[in-house]
């Protein structure tokens, strides 16, 4: 099945790419691969959620933002690919995630855009990643994401 049918599938639809917020490319092309900037969890260019994880922030609710900001990052990602058909596969995800200093949890965070990917792309969804507490993001959103894909033929 393609991407975008399971995408479909899950209810869901790829976003606009969102406007940068100061001077860089949502998402740049190199030698077959895709590298998104860091996509933040927005809906209609309002953040979804704000604050830090831990505190103020519960995990599920920091989970459920990086999914919606791995959604930004795969439109970045599909709008130079030529499609969400066209990625074949997907290498590495980033989770930056906004951390009260006692809050160890960011890998089940970071699970929430892990496990999208795995749905959307199968076997091809399976990558490397990092999982990184942070003190502070932009908007003072919890989390940050940025995805490297394999595209093309």
């Amino acid at each position: 099945m393609r991407p975008s049918a399971r995408l479909e599938e899950l209810g869901l639809t790829l976003p606009p790419v969102a406007a940068p917020l100061a001077a860089y490319v949502p998402a740049t092309e190199s030698c077959g691969q895709i590298i998104t900037s860091g996509q933040l969890p927005s809906v209609d260019g309002k953040p979804v959620a704000t604050g830090k994880v831990g505190a103020g922030v519960d995990p599920d609710q920091a989970a459920e933002c990086a999914r919606v900001a791995v959604l930004n990052a795969l439109a970045a990602a599909a709008s130079l690919a030529g499609g969400l058909d066209a990625i074949r596969r997907v290498v590495k995800v980033v989770v930056y995630v906004a951390s009260d200093p006692s809050f160890t949890g960011q890998p089940a965070v970071a699970n929430g855009a892990s496990e999208l990917l795995g749905q959307v792309f199968a076997d091809a969804g399976a990558h490397v990643r990092s999982a990184v507490g942070v003190t502070v993001l932009p908007l003072d959103v919890p989390v940050e994401v940025e995805l490297t894909v394999e595209a093309g033929a």
